[in-house]
């Protein structure tokens, strides 16, 4: 079974990038001997068959061990699918439905009744359309320039796709705003990239603490600080009673006991986290005092 699975999983890795290169030829005019194709065809076809079979094979096993059908089936996938590779597919994904959220103006994402949405995508907003303008830029340069038309059609895809995902990754931190639930709770998120969630019982102090990170998104610190900066900065600390586990970009686990993020209104952000709530919070945020230094301690 380990032989198995492992050769799928390395000949897709080597296959995958075949295929797209035959499909851009095909796009590009380039002319391909029916054979190539052919064996291409088969060998995916036959690699879907063998990793159809593996799927299979993991999903019944982990219903003989008690699992229902959709943790089995999950459990099925993360045996024969790489966590980096999860994450990635379920990156793409969220970036087009954040997108098209984005697009329709559907309000922000997994917000409900009674929560407090804490914005933060105002802070990037002039350097995400500055790498727009630039992959805009460089694309239109390249088509005109590039004479082969295999290299081209390569070159447009992907500065097409680079274009696309920064628009796509800016609509995703619009959309997907950081959140303090109604029972006090917190939701630290960046775009479609992460996703942390903090209970309300875990929250120790929050304070205002303007900092300038150089550090990589939610990486720990050697102190089990992580920091979620925006455009370099961040504007709100939070303190935990406990460490809190969580997923980075790439499905790497970390743990962090301080939190430091980035808040488009950081006071009205660190007045609800203290009153235990948005509805208490929202009376409160007038009040709270504009010194960056002072740790609000979260009543109890």
């Amino acid at each position: 079974m380990k032989a198995l699975r492992k050769a799928v999983r390395w000949s897709f890795a080597t296959l995958v990038p075949g295929e797209l290169m035959l499909v851009l030829c095909v796009v590009g005019g380039v002319r391909t001997a029916p054979a190539v194709r052919l064996a291409v065809e088969l060998t995916v076809l036959a690699l879907m068959a063998a990793a159809t079979a593996l799927l299979s094979l993991d999903y019944r096993r982990h219903r003989r061990d008690g699992l229902e059908r959709g943790p089995a089936f999950r459990a099925a996938i993360a045996d024969t699918v790489p966590a980096p590779v999860r994450k990635l597919t379920a990156h793409e994904v969220f970036l087009s439905t954040s997108f098209l959220r984005w697009v329709t103006r559907r309000g922000p994402h997994g917000v409900r009744e009674g929560d407090l949405p804490i914005p933060y995508a105002s802070g990037q907003t002039a350097v995400m359309y500055g790498f727009f303008f630039v992959c805009v830029v460089e694309t239109v340069a390249l088509a005109f320039l590039i004479p082969w038309p295999v290299v081209h059609a390569v070159t447009l895809v992907l500065d097409i796709w680079g274009c696309y995902f920064v628009i796509a990754l800016h609509a995703s931190c619009v959309v997907r705003p950081h959140v303090i639930g109604a029972d006090g709770s917190l939701r630290l998120r960046y775009g479609a990239l992460l996703d942390i969630r903090i209970p309300a019982d875990r929250i120790a102090s929050v304070r205002l603490d303007r900092k300038f990170p150089h550090g990589k998104l939610a990486v720990v610190d050697e102190n089990g600080v992580a920091d979620m900066a925006v455009d370099g900065q961040t504007t709100v600390t939070v303190e935990l009673t406990e460490p809190v586990r969580y997923v980075r970009a790439l499905g790497k686990p970390a743990e962090a006991r301080t939190f430091r993020f980035y808040a488009d209104d950081p006071a009205s952000a660190v007045a609800s986290l203290r009153a235990g709530g948005p509805s208490a919070g929202t009376d409160r945020t007038s009040h709270t005092s504009g010194s960056d230094s002072v740790s609000r301690t979260r009543s109890r």
